[in-house]
């Protein structure tokens, strides 16, 4: 998928870079979430939590048409989003 970097309303946590974002949805453990809330109703937002190559974790809120990815706001990882993502990945990993 392509991203959409023009003309967003991007809210960026000022130590991710674009490159960091766009690897932290390329990762094959990525959780990708769409809120259970109305405020999210009218226009679909997701929520991806991911890491990027350098393991800097990632969350996003993002729309998507299908081909294109928008970001909205992207901040590093919160503690506890950074155990929720490790904690599915050792369930996927673990047989």
């Amino acid at each position: 998928m392509e991203f959409d970097w023009n003309n967003t309303p991007v809210s960026l946590d000022s130590s991710l870079t674009q490159r960091e974002i766009e690897e932290s949805f390329e990762d094959p453990f990525a959780l990708r979430v769409l809120p259970d809330s109305p405020r999210f109703s009218v226009q679909a937002r997701f929520f991806n939590l991911g890491m990027s190559a350098g393991s800097v974790g990632v969350f996003s809120v993002y729309r998507t048409n299908g081909k294109q990815i928008r970001v909205i706001y992207a901040r590093l990882f919160e503690p506890e989003e950074r155990f929720f993502y490790q904690r599915k990945v050792d369930q996927t990993l673990t047989p």
